[in-house]
C-alpha cells in the first residue's frame, strides 16, 4: 500500500510540470494546519509561479484543472494566493482501513523499495564499569532507530563499539595481579595452566577497576606494571587475554541484563569493540600517510580536514597517533568506520552519541572522505542528543552527588510502577501486577526519553512519567488497554475476529469515525518522518495524537450499543488503533503493552 503522501506528491507534481513544463516543480504535500479546510494541502504552487513570473492563485486554478485526484479526494479547492486543499473520500478512507485490517503483520504499510544497508552504533559500555544514565539514551535511541529501519525493509547491522582495550585494561589486569597473592587458595587453573581469577560479578569488578584507576594516578611502580600488563595484552600473552576475557564476559554478561529489561535488541554477536579494531589501526596510518593525508605534527601523527579551526584561528588536528606511538580514539573509529564500509558494505552509518562528540564526528568524517573511503552513495549521520537532568535543572545524579547506575533507575522505575498498580488494582493476581508493573516502569523510562525532542535536555521526573495523564506511556498503556477490555465486552455479543474478517464495506456515520479513519491511515507518515530524521518523538507524538483521537470517537460514538449495521465498522476502528498502538509501542519503541491495567 504505497503511502498517501507519496501519491499525493506525485500527482500533483506531475500536474505542476504540465501545465509549466518546469521539470523540477514540487507539491510540497502537506498535513492541513487547519482542517476546516482540508486534510493536506499542496503548497508547491506559489514557487513554481515566482520562477515563471506569473499569478500564483490563477496558476493553481490551470493546475488543479490538471489534477487525476478523482479515486482519493474530492474536488480541490484553492485557497489564499494559491494553496491547493485536499479533502479525502470516504470511499478512499473506507479502502485504506480495509487494507490495513487484513494485513496483520504490517497494517498494510510496504517496505521501501530501495533497500539499503545500514549499521547504526549505539551504546557503547566500557569492560569494567556498570551501565549508568548517562548510557540510556545512547541505548534506547539507536534501538528505536535500528527497529524503525528494520521495519521499512532496510538490512539493519547493530553495532555495540565497546571500550575494553588499551591502558585502562591493563591497570585493572595490573590489580588482578596483586589481587592473585592474597586469593591464592582460591585460584584455579585451566588446560593451558594459566592462572583464573575468582568468578566476581559487575560490582566488584568495579571496584577492582576503581581501585586500579587511582593507584595508577599515585604509585609509579603500578603504572610502569599496568603499561607492562598493556603491553602484554596487546601482544595476546595467554594469562592477559584469559583474564581479559574473564573481565569482559562478566560485564557483557550485566549489560545485557540491561538490554533484556529494557527490550533491546543488543546480542554478543553485535559487539565491535576496541579490541576488534587493535590489530588494524597500524594500517589506518600508514595508508593515511602514503596518501599524503597524515603528517607529522609536534611528534604526534594528525590529519588537518579543512574548515577546522581551533579558537585562535589555527588548524585543529584530528590526532591520530601520540608521540609515543599510542593510539588514539580517533584511530579506532576511523578503522571501524572503514570496516563497516568496505567489509560491512554500508550505504550508511548512523551514531548515536551525546551532542558533546559532535566536533569529532565531524572530523571523522570529513577525514574519511579525504581518504576516498566515503562518496556521495554512503551517508555517515552522527544522531545527537542532549542531557538527562534532575528536578533541580542540574545533570541527573544520586542524592550523594555521585553517577547513577542504569540497573537502579529502572528497578526503581518498577518499584514505583509497583506501587501505582497496587493502588488502582489490589485485586489483580500477583504475578499480573508484576507484569504490568515490569511494562509500565520500564515503559514509562523509555517513553519519557522518546517523547522529547532527542537534541534537548530533560527532567528526569518519575511522578511525571508515570502520570496516567498526559504524553506518557501510562497513559498510551491505557489507551490500549481500554480498547481490548471494550473488545471483551463485545465478545460476549459477537465473535470479535470472525466479525471483522467479515466487514468488506465501510459507511461513515459520524465525523468522529471519519477524523479517526484519517489518523490511522497517517501511521506510515509517521514511521516515515521518525527514520528519516531518526526522531522517536515524531513518533510518540502521532501515538499520542492517535489515542486522542480515539477518545474523542468513543465519547461521540457508542460501539457497544450501536446498531448492528453500524457496530462491525467501529469495533474495526477500535482494533485498529489498538494494533496501531501495539505495534507503534512493542515493534518500533520497544515498549511491552498489557491487556489489563
Amino acid at each position: 500500500m504505497k503511502p498517501l503522501t507519496d501519491i499525493l506528491e506525485q500527482r500533483i507534481s506531475a500536474a505542476i510540470q504540465a501545465v509549466t513544463g518546469q521539470a523540477d516543480c514540487l507539491a510540497l504535500v502537506a498535513l492541513s494546519k487547519n482542517p476546516k479546510f482540508g486534510d493536506y494541502q499542496a503548497n508547491g504552487v506559489m514557487a513554481a509561479a515566482k520562477q515563471l513570473k506569473t499569478n500564483p492563485r490563477q496558476l493553481a486554478g490551470q493546475i488543479v484543472e490538471k489534477l487525476e485526484l478523482e479515486d482519493l479526494c474530492e474536488r480541490p479547492e484553492i485557497a489564499g494566493p494559491g494553496f491547493i486543499n485536499l479533502r479525502l473520500k470516504d470511499d478512499f478512507l473506507a479502502k485504506r482501513l480495509l487494507e490495513m485490517n487484513t494485513d496483520t503483520d504490517r497494517l498494510g504499510i510496504d517496505k521501501t523499495d530501495a533497500p539499503q544497508t545500514v549499521v547504526v552504533d549505539y551504546s557503547a559500555p566500557n569492560i569494567a564499569k556498570q551501565m549508568h544514565v548517562g548510557h540510556l539514551r545512547s541505548t534506547i535511541i539507536g534501538d528505536c532507530i535500528a527497529r524503525l529501519y528494520d521495519f521499512e525493509g532496510h538490512t539493519v547491522i547493530r553495532q555495540n563499539h565497546i571500550g575494553d582495550w588499551g591502558l585502562q585494561m591493563g591497570m585493572l589486569l595490573a590489580i588482578d595481579e596483586e589481587k592473585k597473592n592474597d586469593l591464592a587458595s582460591k585460584q584455579k587453573k585451566d588446560a593451558r595452566g594459566t592462572v583464573l581469577m575468582p568468578p566476581k560479578d559487575i560490582e566488584k569488578i568495579e571496584s577492582l577497576y576503581k581501585d586500579a584507576a587511582h593507584r595508577f594516578s599515585v604509585d609509579d611502580n603500578f603504572a610502569n606494571n599496568a603499561r607492562s600488563w598493556t603491553y602484554k595484552l596487546q601482544r595476546h600473552d595467554p594469562i592477559a587475554i584469559t583474564q581479559w576475557e574473564i573481565h569482559r564476559r562478566l560485564t557483557l554478561t550485566a549489560c545485557n541484563d540491561i538490554y533484556d529489561l529494557l527490550s533491546v535488541n543488543l546480542t554478543n554477536d553485535d559487539v565491535r569493540g576496541e579490541s576488534f579494531y587493535a590489530d588494524k589501526l597500524a594500517d589506518v596510518v600508514k595508508t593515511l600517510e602514503q596518501k599524503g593525508l597524515a603528517v607529522e605534527s609536534e611528534g604526534a601523527v594528525c590529519i588537518f580536514p579543512e574548515d577546522f579551526k581551533n579558537k585562535d584561528g589555527d588548524p585543529l588536528p584530528f590526532i591520530i597517533q601520540k608521540s609515543d606511538g599510542a593510539f588514539l580514539y580517533a584511530t579506532t573509529d576511523l578503522a571501524a568506520l572503514r570496516y563497516r564500509i568496505q567489509e560491512l558494505h554500508a550505504n550508511k552509518v548512523i551514531y548515536v552519541t551525546d551532542a558533546r562528540q559532535a566536533q569529532h564526528f565531524q572530523m571523522l568524517f570529513a577525514t574519511a572522505k579525504l581518504a576516498g573511503w566515503t562518496d556521495d552513495n554512503i551517508q555517515l549521520e552522527h544522531v545527537t542528543f542532549g542531557t538527562m537532568l534532575g528536578t533541580d535543572g542540574k545533570p541527573f545524579k544520586t542524592r550523594t552527588g555521585g553517577t547513577v547506575k542504569l540497573k537502579d533507575l529502572l528497578e526503581e522505575a518498577v518499584e514505583r510502577a509497583t506501587a501505582v498498580v497496587e493502588e488502582k488494582n489490589p485485586d489483580l493476581p500477583a504475578d499480573q501486577k508484576a507484569e504490568i508493573a515490569k511494562a509500565v516502569g520500564i515503559g514509562a523510562v523509555k517513553y519519557a526519553d522518546y517523547s522529547n525532542n532527542r537534541n534537548s535536555d530533560y527532567v528526569f521526573s518519575f511522578d511525571r512519567m508515570l502520570a496516567m495523564e498526559g504524553n506518557t506511556a501510562p497513559y498510551m498503556q491505557y489507551a490500549y488497554a481500554r480498547i481490548k477490555s471494550i473488545e471483551r465486552k463485545a465478545e460476549g455479543k459477537v465473535h470479535i475476529e470472525s466479525e471483522l474478517a467479515g466487514v468488506t464495506t465501510l459507511n461513515f456515520t459520524d465525523d468522529a469515525e471519519k477524523d479517526l479513519a484519517k489518523m490511522l491511515i497517517r501511521y506510515d507518515q509517521a514511521i516515515t518522518i521518525a527514520a528519516n530524521e531518526c526522531r522517536p518523538n515524531y513518533l510518540t507524538a502521532y501515538l499520542y495524537d492517535l489515542a486522542q483521537s480515539f477518545s474523542r470517537f468513543y465519547n461521540a460514538c457508542p460501539v457497544l450499543k450501536a446498531d448492528a449495521a453500524q457496530q462491525p465498522v467501529r469495533l474495526l476502528l477500535c482494533d485498529l488503533t489498538a494494533r496501531t498502538i501495539r505495534h507503534g509501542l512493542e515493534t518500533l519503541l520497544g515498549i511491552q503493552v498489557v491487556d489489563q491495567m
